[in-house]
């Protein structure tokens, strides 16, 4: 199943489905529920027994007022006995009584079940899409990840907390009605049913629109949160190009739409919920009617008509209360299709059936591509088919124009993403058989966004290395020459980092990222473009704090700027996916003629 893509308008596309996708969706998420629900199995078959008990309890309280008007009253008007009457209002004080204690008693289980549920939910949810790979994040935007872990497990909340006891008590109430209409009088109990095909038109017409109307609310508010994250994680972009009125306007589109489509659900409720109370007006009407014609000719008794007339009403309380539960139930559905769409995603970089080991202990890092070939789109190959050996212990760093690779490799090399055709191999292990949790630990990436997390500096360096004593941490800034610095600050190594590192400078946050990587202690370290967003004076401080980073371990160093290249023991330079150029650096600019002394020659000039 593809991820839908959003446009540039955060709007959300490919969310429209067919009836047979929508069935498709129904039936999986479905199947997720019920195996979110499998855990408390036992627990559920309890809270149905005692739902059962509280709606036997609530139906018995009709049935003993008409035994307390036609069996209680006349032995008191005869002979002044109230001993019938007295038993009946203390059979209706325990029935009270009992469906007071078991509507407690099912309100914390069933609340006990729910966020359990919710819970389990919200751990597949994050879990899943941590194992998603980076393809599927660049289609899946921010936003609507955000709107499956917050809005629609709100949603599905919602549900969890009153959906099933508004299901399972109108149904019951519903059955039980029935049954005691007809055991009162058969003949009045048929004139009162014959209510049931209108009510059920009207319930099926219901369930049809209000389906697809909140299908289209999760799809509209998903477009909302888009819009608002992309805004927000953009706003200095949105405030430099004065593009506030204009996102403003955008999102009020998006709201907009969001309103009508809640709006027309809401508007199904207005049709839906007058039309019960209408039918079951003229339901009673007609048979106080009729029962008052046959309690006048003998037929049935005064307490009959009144037991009818309760049990009417409760016949269509539940029928109102259903139309609250489809107001919450196919919104939740909606949401749960959604997630469960998710959860269906298979990881393009999945684990191996039969991984291979690599052991606790540092393994050398050779690295080597053998054949390898990737595109991103069919037809328009990046690395055609690249062979490539990187000796343990050595540095390397590929240069070249845009898109000729660079980054490509180091994403095959992290595994980010699998070759199309060929193999990496990690000391002679193809990625693809290796755990992930070994891959990890022995191959680390550093990119120039140089992601700071919410909490402490130690937090934010230890990142790779969640057991690392102070110690450890203040030795990995120490080597990289962060130690002066983050010693400076407010609370040292305790200060807490604010907004993606939004109080640190850029070469502040990229010594905070050499020491994650220090002290991660990887085979293998890249450096994408680690460099690229810093002045001259930072990159000099960052220059030193390098060469200690990569001292001991394999490297493989992406850089525009030809000074962090400089202190490589060899450089790739790269063209349309194929090395056109392998040396030494000071080999590489010695030949005049060379690709890399033009962009040797270009950079020195830039200098000047």
């Amino acid at each position: 199943m593809s991820a839908p893509t959003t446009d540039w308008r955060g709007r959300v596309e490919g969310e429209e489905v067919d009836q047979v996708t929508a069935g498709r969706l129904a039936r999986e998420s479905r199947a997720l529920l019920g195996d979110l629900l499998r855990p408390y199995r036992s627990l559920l078959w309890l809270v149905l027994a005692i739902v059962v008990i509280e709606n036997a309890a609530r139906l018995a309280i009709p049935y003993l007022v008409k035994v307390g008007i036609d069996s209680g009253i006349p032995p008191i008007r005869e002979t002044g006995d109230a001993g019938v009457l007295n038993a009946v209002v203390a059979a209706v004080l325990v029935a009270t009584i009992l469906q007071a204690v078991t509507r407690q008693m099912f309100l914390r289980m069933s609340g006990r079940i729910g966020q359990g549920v919710l819970l389990e939910l919200r751990r597949r949810t994050f879990r899943h899409f941590g194992s998603l790979s980076p393809a599927f994040h660049d289609e899946y935007t921010s936003g609507r990840a955000i709107s499956r872990q917050t809005s629609d497990m709100d949603t599905i909340n919602e549900m969890l907390e009153t959906g099933f006891d508004g299901l399972v008590s109108a149904v019951l109430t519903l059955i039980g009605t029935t049954v005691l209409l007809l055991v009162l009088d058969v003949q009045l109990g048929l004139v009162a049913l014959l209510c049931l095909p209108f009510l059920a038109l009207l319930t099926n017409w219901f369930r049809l629109a209000s389906s697809r109307a909140y299908r289209r609310t999760r799809e509209t508010i998903a477009g909302v949160i888009v819009q608002f994250v992309e805004t927000m994680g953009g706003v200095r972009a949105v405030q430099a190009f004065r593009r506030e009125r204009r996102n403003a306007e955008l999102f009020a589109e998006l709201n907009d739409d969001n309103r009508a489509a809640n709006l027309k659900a809401f508007r199904l409720i207005v049709w839906f919920m007058p039309g019960i109370k209408l039918i079951g007006n003229l339901t009673i009407g007609v048979v106080l009617l009729y029962g008052g014609y046959l309690a006048l000719e003998g037929e049935v008794t005064v307490g009959v008509l009144a037991a009818f007339l309760l049990y009417l009403r409760q016949f269509f309380e539940p029928m109102m209360e259903i139309s609250q539960f489809y107001n919450t139930f196919q919104s939740a559905s909606a949401a749960l299709e959604k997630i469960s769409g998710v959860l269906a995603e298979e990881p393009e970089v999945a684990e191996p059936d039969d991984p291979v080991g690599l052991g606790r202990e540092r393994t050398p890092g050779e690295l080597g591509l053998e054949g390898v070939q990737f595109a991103y789109v069919d037809g328009a190959p990046v690395l055609p088919g690249l062979d490539l050996t990187v000796p343990a212990g050595q540095t390397v760093a590929l240069v070249g124009t845009t898109g000729a690779g660079k980054t490509t490799i180091a994403k095959l090399l992290a595994r980010f993403y699998d070759p199309s055709a060929g193999r990496v191999v990690l000391d002679g292990v193809d990625l693809r058989d290796l755990r992930e949790h070994d891959l990890r630990r022995s191959v680390v990436m550093v990119t120039q966004e140089n992601y700071l997390f919410s909490g402490t500096i130690s937090d934010n360096i230890r990142f790779g290395r969640p057991d690392a004593r102070g110690e450890e941490v203040e030795a990995a800034a120490r080597a990289v020459g962060a130690d002066g610095f983050i010693r400076a600050l407010p609370e040292g190594y305790a200060t807490r980092v604010a907004n993606q590192g939004g109080r640190l400078s850029a070469g502040q946050r990229q010594l905070v990222a050499f020491a994650r990587a220090f002290l991660a202690d990887p085979a293998v370290l890249i450096l994408d473009e680690a460099t690229s967003s810093l002045d001259i004076p930072s990159e000099r401080l960052v220059q030193q704090a390098l060469r200690t980073v990569l001292a001991g371990r394999t490297s493989v160093i992406i850089a525009h700027r030809l000074s962090t290249v400089e202190i490589a023991d060899r450089v790739l330079v790269l063209e349309h996916g194929r090395v056109v150029e392998d040396g030494t650096p000071a080999d590489l600019v010695a030949a005049d003629d060379g690709r890399y002394a033009d962009l040797h020659r270009a950079w020195l000039d830039s200098l000047a």
